[in-house]
């Protein structure tokens, strides 16, 4: 059964650094680019970063840029989300997506909220 389970959200205040994790089983995550997204209240989902598969090339949006950071163990099968200079505006709900490297197959995890705010 292939499950993707984040961790590590919370209130963390502006300035501040958070660590998100994705735990990936089920599948292999080698065949598959790992993706973050997110979700604000009123918005629509939003692709933060994205790492080919066994932890390549990474691109970010532009308004991350410089302080997030994806990166993938395949061996543990987990992926994560380093954030930095957390800004109020990066409140939002955070998904971990699997996508099969030949673009058929497509999963997700429950979701993750991270709050910024003082």
């Amino acid at each position: 059964q292939v499950q993707l389970v984040e961790s590590g959200g919370g209130l963390v205040t502006p300035g501040g650094s958070l660590t998100l994790s994705c735990a990936a089983s089920g599948f292999t995550l080698s065949t598959y680019r790992m993706r973050w997204h997110r979700q604000a209240p009123g918005k629509e989902r939003e692709l933060v970063a994205d790492i080919t598969s066994a932890g390549g090339a990474a691109s970010y949006a532009d308004s991350v840029k410089g302080r997030f950071s994806i990166s993938s163990d395949t061996v543990k099968g987990a992926v994560y989300l380093q954030m930095t200079s957390l800004k109020p505006e990066d409140t939002a709900v955070y998904y971990c997506n699997a996508v099969h490297n030949l673009g058929f197959l497509s999963y997700w995890g429950q979701g993750i909220q991270v709050t910024v705010s003082s």
